[in-house]
């Protein structure tokens, strides 16, 4: 038996039931499509539950949710009218696996987790980023701090969101500060101060950390703020207007004109949030437009009668599925590990959404309702999605289309026989050989993928600070290792790259060409790439292994291309450098010692006054700082005090 959870936190302990057909599965003739999967029926029970297709190296193809397992597997069993997309997948199918569930809604759940966490190669399925950010209003503090939050909700206040970006979280917080005068610093920095900060100086904070807000003063402001983002805007707005008003009339123009500069906030926030609902508070908004087999879902938020941003999506998905099974699958594995709100608004109506309605109730331990709204305020904030929704779409398949022209001259150029899918590109960075790193970055159809940039930390101990040449060796040399080791693998093959490009000359090239050789690598081709006479941009050197070096047309968009390429490697290398750098010059050795934590850290370099003068001190000097025991001074001076 073999246990599930699904996402949610809420188990289902379904029974698996495997079956190796012995008497049919042979090595000399193994059974594939039709005949494979018919000789599962006579195990499979009637129930509920989720099923997933494999091919002959173990690799999920599909997985699919039925009311009956038995009558949904027979229906692949049969020889004909099948889409050509499910034909090939029977085909490729040279292996089952089962899982009954108590109900259709636990297999659709269940469904949904595995498809986000396998990705079959027939399912719909979309690159899920990060969790959304919100802001958090803390209440584990006398002057609680509003600060922006991602990932597990274990703090200990108010969460507002989520929001659609870290950027409208910001843009947000920003104006919050400035119409509540909330704090942002962190405790120890509240608890640090002895004088107002600048945030103070700029009204955007009312200084609690020094007294200048009591306590009770700062809980009214606290409670504006929560009243704000709980949607009841204008009742704040109404009543700074009326103590502006109060205070004007009372000759207090100083404090009308700080009441003033906060209302100002506010209305700047509400400016942002474009088109705000009066027949709903909470609700998620799922628009679908589909064209030349692409797909972009745009979904917006709406909370407490807000909106906080929207975000494009583009599911990978076979071309013969409709718009309404992509955003039934879509909306399946977004909320896979996320609450749904009370209410969510579609622009197209999906094939099973009274099933996903109860499955995303069930999930969410209350009611859910999907709707798909045909007129009023709610279909026109869909239809407002839906406009969006297109004009990405459109804005990313142009984008494609000129980036597949330039791959495609990139191709030419270096005679590859086609466009590249993978282009990697690696640059070096260091100071006389100091925090010596390497970068990689990563190039294709979609542009950079920044998700599948590295950086490699040099370990060798043996090269001569400042070699490049070395560096380099050992870069390519862990990067392809791996690659080789790792090539049966489909996410190694999928990571193999077309096309790798070397910031340098012709001694670079020949290093890699030597690493490629070592490791037999034969089918990627390497060209480097060096500036031009003092450096000039549009004059760079191309070198390739059996060609003479050339020059592309400064005009030439691949060459404009392969610059942005360079350029990119040469950024990211240079700013992983620097943090590393950084790192290394804040760093003190008392870090490295067990035992001694930030308090005790703190006392030493207090009554010492630096951490050399520690590294001197004897044990003695040690023994009598507060909060250091004996055995803790005698760790700290062997640490110091290394015996020959």
């Amino acid at each position: 038996m073999e246990k599930e959870t699904k996402a949610g936190g809420t188990p289902v302990v379904p029974v698996i039931i495997l079956s190796t057909m012995d008497d049919t599965h042979t090595e000399d003739a193994p059974l594939r499509g039709p005949a494979r999967i018919q000789a599962y029926l006579k195990t499979l029970p009637d129930q509920p539950g989720v099923y997933r297709m494999l091919d002959a190296k173990g690799d999920v193809l599909y997985v699919g949710k039925a009311k009956s397992l038995k009558k949904r597997v027979a229906s692949y069993a049969k020889t004909g009218g099948h889409s050509e997309r499910i034909s090939r997948m029977i085909a490729d199918t040279a292996e089952m696996l089962f899982v009954t569930t108590a109900s259709e809604t636990e297999a659709l759940l269940l469904e949904s987790n595995l498809i986000k966490r396998l990705k079959p190669r027939y399912n719909v399925s979309f690159r899920d980023d990060k969790s959304f950010p919100n802001i958090l209003l803390r209440e584990d503090h006398a002057f609680p701090q509003l600060l922006k939050h991602r990932g597990a909700k274990t703090i200990k206040g108010v969460y507002f969101g989520p929001f659609a970006s870290a950027g409208a979280v910001n843009r947000t917080l920003s104006a919050l500060q400035r119409a509540f005068l909330l704090r942002s610093c962190s405790d120890s920095v509240f608890e640090s101060r002895t004088r107002p900060c600048l945030l103070f100086q700029i009204k955007r904070c009312s200084a609690p950390c020094v007294g200048r807000v009591d306590e009770a003063g700062y809980k009214e402001l606290v409670d504006e703020a929560e009243t704000f983002l709980s949607g009841k805007s204008r009742a704040v707005q109404e009543e700074l207007v009326a103590d502006m008003n109060a205070a004007s009339d009372a000759l207090d123009f100083e404090r009308a004109a700080r009441l003033r500069d906060r209302l100002r906030a506010i209305s700047h926030i509400q400016s942002h949030q474009g088109i705000n609902p009066t027949t709903f508070a909470d609700a998620d908004v799922f628009a679908a437009h589909t064209q030349g087999g692409e797909t972009c879902v745009q979904v917006f938020f709406f909370r407490a009668g807000q909106n906080w941003g929207n975000r494009p999506f583009f599911p990978r998905h076979d071309r013969e599925l409709s718009t309404g099974e992509v955003l039934e699958a879509f909306i399946g594995q977004f909320y896979d590990e996320r609450t749904a709100p009370a209410l969510l608004l579609l622009s197209e109506e999906i094939p099973e959404r009274e099933l996903l309605g109860e499955a995303l109730s069930l999930r969410a331990e209350r009611k859910v309702e999907i709707s798909v709204p045909q007129r009023g305020e709610k279909r026109e904030i869909v239809e407002m999605a839906l406009q969006n929704a297109r004009e990405q779409l459109g804005r990313r398949q142009a984008e494609n289309s000129a980036q597949r022209e330039l791959l495609e001259g990139v191709a030419e150029t270096f005679g590859l026989e086609t466009p590249p899918k993978r282009i990697e590109v690696y640059d070096n960075s260091h100071i006389q050989g100091t925090n010596a790193l390497g970068g990689m970055i990563v190039a294709g159809p979609d542009g950079f993928e920044k998700g599948e940039y590295r950086k490699f930390n040099i370990k060798s101990t043996e090269l001569t600070p400042g070699d490049d040449y070395g560096m380099m060796r050992e870069v390519l040399t862990r990067r392809f290792a791996r690659l080789v080791k790792e090539s049966e693998s489909d996410e190694a093959k999928a990571k193999w790259p077309d096309l790798v490009l070397i910031d340098g000359g012709p001694g670079q090239l020949s290093v890699a060409e030597a690493v490629l050789e070592d490791l037999g690598v034969e089918d990627v081709v390497l060209v480097g790439i060096s500036k031009g006479p003092d450096r000039d941009a549009g004059r760079e050197h191309f070198y390739m292994k059996g060609r003479e070096p050339f020059r592309l047309d400064p005009k030439s968009p691949v060459l404009y291309y392969l610059q942005r390429l360079r350029d990119e490697a040469h950024r990211f290398a240079i700013g992983s450098h620097r943090k590393k750098r950084s790192k290394a010059i804040g760093a003190n050795p008392l870090d490295e010692i067990a035992g001694v934590g930030a308090s005790r850290k703190r006392a030493l370099l207090q009554h010492f006054g630096s951490a050399r003068a520690v590294a001197g001190a004897s044990l003695a000097d040690l023994e009598a700082v507060e909060g250091v025991s004996s055995a803790l001074a005698k760790k700290i001076y062997d640490f110091f005090h290394v015996s020959g």
